[in-house]
């Protein structure tokens, strides 16, 4: 299986790359943001579906192997350029109007709480045409309308090609509701997100 050519000409907006994995999706995020170069300059926030019961570690698991700043979300904290932020167990998190995080507690979404649809949908409504989602491996469907609605407000969607995926209910899901602007192996949207940087800051 190979990546299409990638098309360039509309990745010098973006402003802001949001993803979201579940099953498998360790193992995809390292594969992914491993590619990623020291002074990557867009944020770049994830939802990754963990158990609610205890603290998250990935912040610290990401942070020793990969080559820029990551850490948790924190309520009410400013969205910092060039930074890779987890989302908090026990909490949607959303990207408020002026680009600072905020937590809930409200019900969960396809049984996740943190949930991908909340965060995407919040960042579609904040960055507009200048956000980037990912949707990538995962046993649900939490993302697929979060993905659908980053597309109408004018921003970039990638899915990862569910023949690449670990599991891949989340990208087919994805996929039955709209057609991303790139359908790519991990590798392929290593590579992008490289591209990205390059041409966007």
């Amino acid at each position: 299986m190979s990546d299409p050519i990638l098309d360039l000409t509309d990745l010098r907006r973006i402003e802001a790359v949001v993803v979201g994995a579940s099953a498998g999706g360790v193992e995809a995020l390292m594969s992914v943001f491993g590619a990623l170069p020291a002074g990557f300059g867009l944020p770049i926030v994830t939802v990754l579906h963990m158990p609610e019961e205890r603290r998250s570690q990935l912040a610290e698991v990401f942070g020793r192997r990969l080559a820029l700043p990551v850490k948790e979300a924190d309520d009410k904290e400013s969205i910092v350029p060039g930074t890779l932020y987890f989302a908090a167990p026990g909490y949607h998190l959303s990207i408020e109007l002026d680009r600072s995080f905020s937590f809930s507690c409200e019900e969960r979404v396809h049984y996740s709480r943190p949930s991908i649809d909340y965060l995407f949908e919040s960042a579609a409504d904040t960055y507009g045409s200048h956000l980037m989602g990912i949707l990538l491996t995962g046993a649900n469907q939490d993302g697929a309308q979060g993905l659908a609605q980053i597309k109408r407000q004018g921003g970039l969607t990638v899915v990862q090609d569910p023949r690449d995926a670990r599991v891949s209910t989340m990208p087919e899901a994805a996929l039955t509701l709209h057609q991303p602007d790139y359908l790519l192996s991990l590798q392929g949207i290593g590579r992008l997100l490289v591209e990205l940087e390059r041409i966007a800051c």
